[in-house]
């Protein structure tokens, strides 16, 4: 077949329009409004919304230069895993993960990814990494989280254990319309801890530059893909959570920051286990309330 990798759909259906038929052009229809449909169905499927023959996918497919619509449809589940063009949107994602898994089952495929990420992790961050990260919380008078989205939820859990562990931890991202009466007072002993995957919103971008006006050490953990950090943060680690197309794992950024709040430990001189026998036994005297 052709080197079709890098073709957008469009592009297919220009440099074959002078080949295409009436049936064609009714099963491309059906395809552009819907391409991530398509790549999810076979042949008969596409042919049957469009209303013409069931073989006429198959001759669509040839005419665009594959072998038979299972080609075709494997280029277009290609376009999903890459992430490129008509599929790079949330919608897309998951279509392209349902596409990566084909037979082998989704379980499995799931957990692949998330084993390759972990091993890539293990590549990319090094102890000196988390070293640095756990020194900025050490001296830290508060500690402030903040991110979105799936961020927000991990922001949540790290300022739950620092404070269990002993440190004053603010998470912001349960404060959205609140945040500035919380770092108004942020001062150049504090530390914005950022975690963001994705794309950088607005809000979480003004949080760090009033960080960085005010001379608070900045902290941030993001995607290897991630928005550009203006200010550049003080420490920066950038985790692949998986290629494109692969299940976004959320135990890679978990995993790093488990591991500095472990390792916070082992430099406080014993702060945060006195914090969590303390905790052990304020919980267990309240226990009946």
């Amino acid at each position: 077949m052709q080197n079709h990798d890098t073709a957008f759909l469009d592009d297919l259906i220009t440099r074959h329009s002078d080949q295409l038929t009436e049936a064609d052009t009714r099963i491309l229809d059906v395809m552009v409004r819907d391409p991530i449909r398509a790549a999810m169905e076979n042949g008969k499927e596409v042919s049957f919304r469009a209303g013409v023959h069931p073989a006429s996918a198959v001759r669509l497919a040839r005419r665009l230069g594959f072998k038979g619509y299972p080609e075709f449809r494997a280029f277009l589940q290609q376009r999903l895993v890459e992430g490129k063009g008509e599929f790079d949107d949330p919608t897309a994602r998951i279509a392209a993960r349902l596409a990566r898994a084909g037979d082998s089952g989704l379980l499995a495929s799931v957990l692949d990814s998330e084993i390759t990420a972990l091993e890539t992790l293990r590549a990319s961050v090094t102890d000196a990494d988390i070293r640095g990260f756990s020194e900025a919380l050490l001296g830290a008078r508060r500690i402030f989280m903040v991110g979105q989205s799936h961020a927000a939820t991990l922001c949540h859990l790290v300022a739950l254990r620092l404070r269990r562990s002993g440190y004053d931890a603010v998470d912001l991202s349960l404060m959205q319309h609140q945040w500035l009466e919380q770092v108004a007072g942020m001062t150049g002993d504090d530390v914005m801890w950022l975690i963001n995957f994705r794309k950088r919103p607005e809000a979480v971008a003004r949080i760090m530059q009033v960080a960085a006006a005010r001379g608070a050490t900045t902290l941030a953990l993001t995607d290897m893909r991630g928005a550009t950090l203006d200010p550049p943060p003080d420490r920066h680690i950038a985790v692949s959570r998986g290629e494109a197309g692969e299940s976004q794992s959320l135990v890679v950024p978990m995993t790093v920051t488990n591991t500095v709040i472990l390792d916070l430990a082992t430099i406080d001189d014993g702060r945060t286990m006195r914090a969590l026998a303390e905790f052990r036994d304020m919980r267990e005297r309240l226990a009946p309330y």
